[in-house]
């Protein structure tokens, strides 16, 4: 899942796990030694409406957003045929990190956000900031999604303005979330179903190509190594890729929120943690794989859809009508999944004060409506800042979302250190376990504190970097201001 038009230019195998005798997760264990604690009702306790089919297709097409359908053009370009390296260690990395959230939302239950590992890891300073940090990441989505659906709906014929169509489209998303957890998943079901099912197809269809089934000779695998070689840019440049190819793969964390309102959290969790690097082989590693050997990676052309121009070349009737209905859905299960996301990370900083306690209010239907309703306003002022200000007020609010996720990465990662040790001295062993603790946990945060260096050296990726540094800086402020205010509160309230 990721940004519909990005502001950044969104850009391992089995074989390096064996080769490193790294262990790999068995999927059988992680599903049968996990179970979900009984749930407490409460005035404030959200539904478990959302059904295992809901889960598992959001743990599958979570991970697949319009970064795949169309920035990955920008990688090609960056690394040519070697991008395939690129999204391979982008990958391990991402494993590494949805392995470490798994072993704490398993070992955590009661944590109804994964933000929250923040809070309970590093303290109530790094809950707040990391919460915020998050919700306003998605905030800021919402109008990107929302204008990357308007321009495709124009592009299939629809004549409405942009601005009137994407507002038309964060309504629906907005009664959507309204209605219930269950709706959510219910279009998060179906969208990720016509995602997963065209990526799969696009698949077969290209290696029939590749491989001459179609009654004509194919390419084979010959354009992975001419047009200056397999790696034509050198090592560096596959290395540089993976600084925005990690961009395109954000999401899959959204399983462990929605976990919360599941008939079986531990088992979605688990589940997630035990698929991904199979999600990634397939979806990310297969699919650009075909496109680099059915198209010559220097014609690619960044910020155009490779898979329509992997889908002309195989002389594909209406190629470009079907990718732009595919990376449709993709757009439209990002904005929805942007709206279930701001509204439970909203309801859980309610919870902990760190947020207004009226927003911890529940519909009939056990969702947090005014929390849904805050993240639409967040939207609709987004779209006007793009309307009004598209390279002013809009392109700093995109800029200063552009590393959040890393850093929320990162603190995740920090966090689990600490737990894990907190562990250990209690004489407790977690159920799901991350591989090689602590030295994977280590070389995760090396490599994302790597992915923030590169950022702010690399040019036109460095505006993002300070920008979002300044996004920090705003919640760490904002968190001192309410903790001297609690302060003084406590202090009159003793007197």
């Amino acid at each position: 899942m990721t940004r519909g038009l990005p502001p950044l230019d969104s850009t391992l195998s089995l074989g390096i796990f064996s080769r490193y005798r790294l262990p790999l997760p068995d999927t059988r264990k992680d599903l049968n030694t996990v179970t979900s604690p009984p749930v407490q009702p409460a005035d404030n306790t959200l539904s478990r409406s959302l059904l295992p089919r809901h889960m598992f297709m959001i743990t599958i097409g979570g991970i697949i957003g319009a970064g795949l359908f169309v920035s990955s053009s920008a990688a090609i370009a960056t690394a040519g045929p070697a991008v395939i390296i690129s999204y391979m260690l982008t990958g391990i990395l991402l494993l590494l990190v949805m392995r470490m959230l798994g072993e704490m939302a398993v070992s955590l239950p009661e944590v109804r956000s994964f933000t929250e590992f923040a809070r309970v890891g590093l303290g109530d300073w790094a809950g707040f900031s990391v919460g915020w940090l998050y919700w306003f990441f998605w905030a800021v989505v919402i109008p990107i999604e929302a204008i990357a659906g308007a321009n495709i709906l124009q592009e299939l014929g629809l004549t409405l303005p942009t601005w009137q169509t994407g507002c038309l489209l964060m309504v629906i998303m907005t009664g959507v979330n309204l209605m219930s957890a269950r709706s959510f998943g219910e279009f998060e079901f179906w969208f990720s179903s016509i995602k997963v099912s065209a990526i799969i197809a696009f698949i077969l269809v290209s290696a029939a190509h590749v491989f001459g089934l179609f009654g004509e000779a194919g390419p084979g695998l010959s354009n992975l190594t001419e047009h200056g070689g397999f790696a034509p840019k050198g090592g560096l440049a596959v290395l540089a890729a993976v600084t925005t190819v990690i961009f395109s793969m954000m999401g899959t964390e959204v399983v462990t929120i929605a976990a919360a309102e599941s008939s079986e959290p531990a088992k979605a969790v688990a589940r997630m943690t035990s698929s991904i690097i199979g999600r990634i082989m397939l979806f990310y590693v297969g699919s650009l794989s075909m496109i680099v050997a059915v198209v010559p990676w220097n014609t690619i052309v960044p910020g155009q859809s490779p898979f329509t121009a992997a889908l002309d070349v195989m002389q594909i009737p209406l190629a470009s009508t079907i990718m732009s209905f595919v990376i449709l859905t993709a757009v439209l299960s990002c904005l929805n999944s942007c709206y279930y996301v701001c509204s439970r990370v909203l309801f859980v900083l309610a919870e902990k004060g760190d947020a207004p306690r009226w927003l911890v209010k529940l519909n009939v239907r056990r969702v947090p409506s005014r929390s849904v309703i805050l993240g639409s306003v967040a939207g609709f002022v987004g779209v006007g800042a793009q309307l009004y200000s598209p390279n002013g007020v809009f392109a700093f609010l995109v800029n200063a979302s552009g590393a959040l996720i890393v850093v929320i990465y990162l603190s995740m990662a920090i966090s689990h250190v600490r737990l894990r040790r907190r562990a250990h001295a209690e004489g407790r062993e977690p159920v799901l376990k991350m591989w090689l603790f602590p030295w994977l946990s280590y070389l995760s945060i090396v490599a994302m504190t790597g992915v923030l260096i590169a950022m702010a050296l690399t040019p036109g990726l460095e505006s993002q970097f300070w920008t979002s540094a300044l996004s920090v800086a705003v919640a760490l402020t904002a968190y001192g201001v309410v903790a001297a205010s609690r302060a003084r509160t406590a202090v009159l309230a003793a007197d």
